[in-house]
Parts: C-alpha cells; structure tokens; sequence
C-alpha cells in the first residue's frame, strides 16, 4: 500500500556560524549580569541546578541580524504550513540568553510557552557533552494510545513514526525553528563544558491589528 504521511510536526534546523562570534560576546554581559543577580543562589548552591537567565533582547541592536533572520525564517516556516501569510505579520515576542550552571545540575522539565507560533534556539556555547533539546510528541491521542517500541529502537538508529520523543545534539551554531506548541525539554546538565544558547518566541499577527502596535 501506499505509505502517506499526514498531520507532521516539522522541525527546521541549520548551521549558521557567521552569527557565533558576535553574539556571544554580545551575551557576555548579560550572562555577567544574571549571575551577578543569582549570587546568593551561585553561592547557595556552588552554582549548580540553575540556569542563568537574561533580561529581554528584544531591543538590543546587537541581536538585530538574528531578529531579523529567524523572523524571516519564522514567515517562510508558517508559509511552508499553508498559511495565508500575506494576511500576517510575525512579531518577536520573547527573546533571551541563557547557561546553565557550571557546576551542571541544571535543565528544563518538559514544557510550551503558551500563546506563540513559533519558537526556536540559537547555540552558541555547547558540545556532545552538554545538554540538548528534547521535543515531545505533540499529539494527545497518539501519547495517550503508545504501543511499546521495538527494544532495537532508540535515538540513535533513526526516527520512526511511533517514537515519543526526539532528540537534538547541537553543535555552536546550530538554529532551530518549531511550532508554538510543540514540547521541548532540556536532560539535566552535567557542567563538563560551557552551554549557552539563546531562545525566542514569535507571534503571527494579522497585519490590521500590527499596524496598532
């Protein structure tokens, strides 16, 4: 029989080193700044079990390439869904930097961030030996009527339609694109190397209510 596939989650992801050099060290001072405000928990914990985060990027020039490119990409990634497009505009609405402790101890249970279209990461600090991004099976029923799995397959030799969960490793440069609404976690790090990675959210809003922004 025909194999057809319908209802797919898709994930866009490219390397885009040009971006790497600056925006690290357009991050610096941010990263600086969180851990100056998480220093009683720095010491509390001997920096291990949190993730240093930045206050918002949205108007900071120097992240404006990055702005602009991934919300291009972000149009072109709704456009590719069918989408009229030409009746929406994309709007950045959350953009931050964050690394994960030295000491590791740190990740992010499974999770969305509610009211988005799209959403994506830029790593600028990461190894095979950091953390990474898990993302979940977005559909309810299919999670709630899982067959068990062949004990051959795991992460490492393909992906198959019955799998739950799919992981990513990174490397410095990598930038992925996915849905609003599609669950992503990141597995307890454990601080060997440095992991940093900065995180957006985009709207589409219809171009009449964008013009009263």
């Amino acid at each position: 029989m025909d194999k057809r596939n319908y209802f797919n989650t898709p994930i866009w992801a490219e390397e885009k080193p040009e971006f790497i050099k600056s925006l690290n060290k357009a991050s610096n001072k941010y990263i600086k700044a969180a851990r100056v405000r998480n220093k009683k928990i720095i010491e509390d914990t001997k920096d291990c079990g949190h993730a240093h985060h930045s206050t918002p990027l949205i108007h900071d020039n120097d992240f404006l390439d990055l702005r602009n490119y991934i919300s291009q990409k972000s149009w072109e990634f709704l456009d590719d869904h069918g989408y009229a497009m030409d009746k929406y505009q994309t709007m950045m609405s959350e953009m931050w930097v964050q690394e994960f402790s030295k000491n590791g101890g740190a990740q992010h249970s499974a999770h969305i961030h509610g009211n988005q279209h799209v959403a994506g990461f830029y790593f600028l600090k990461c190894s095979d030996k950091t953390s990474y991004p898990i993302f979940h099976e977005p559909k309810t029923g299919a999670r709630a009527t899982k067959l068990k799995m062949k004990p051959e397959i795991d992460s490492t030799n393909g992906v198959f339609n019955g799998m739950d969960l799919i992981h990513f490793k990174p490397i410095p440069g990598t930038l992925i694109i996915f849905p609003g609404y599609l669950e992503h976690e990141f597995p307890v790090d454990q601080g060997s190397e440095p992991f940093r990675f900065i995180r957006w959210n985009i709207q589409a809003v219809p171009k009449e209510m964008a013009k009263d922004v």
